[in-house]
């Protein structure tokens, strides 16, 4: 890199850092198994932690097409994270959930953030890390994203 170019700015390298998580996330889970996963999938999964969701209520919730949700499901589905069954009182509802396969995908993503996250603790101890969650708690509320997080309803920076 040439000496004469700056320095990446404090938010360009959180991005470039939210970027490399992800790659560091998705490498993790393809050597568990679960190389088919994308990062995109995670918003979808995301909404099925807090129970079956109807795919219109999680397009609303995440402020995305219902096609777009419709696709990634459809994607879901067929690898098998997911299952989409006719709810029993009303042919017309068809919930979709997470199946085995896709808890399991889902604790493996958390522990290897966990794990990332105790080397990060490790490297720059209790104090630092307490001020960078402040920081990024910080940063989620200038952006708006407090209550999406809180509520697991984070949008897709672009629908796929």
């Amino acid at each position: 890199m040439p000496n004469d170019l700056p320095a990446a700015d404090l938010i360009s390298q959180i991005a470039i850092l939210g970027a490399a998580i992800n790659r560091h996330v998705a490498g993790g889970l393809s050597d568990a198994g679960y190389a088919e996963l994308r990062p995109g999938h995670g918003y979808v999964v995301q909404r099925l932690l807090t129970g079956p969701q109807q795919i219109t209520a999680m397009a609303a919730d995440l402020g995305i097409s219902q096609q777009a949700v419709s696709k990634t499901v459809r994607d879901l589905v067929r690898l098998g994270f997911v299952s989409q069954t006719i709810d029993d009182g009303d042919s017309r509802r068809r919930p979709v959930a997470l199946t085995e396969r896709g808890r399991a995908a889902v604790e493996r993503a958390r522990s290897i953030r966990a794990d990332l996250e105790r080397n990060l603790g490790a490297a720059v101890g209790t104090a630092d890390l307490a001020a960078t969650r402040t920081v990024i708690a910080v940063l989620l509320g200038e952006l708006g994203l407090t209550d999406h997080v809180a509520g697991r309803t984070v949008p897709p920076p672009f629908e796929e």
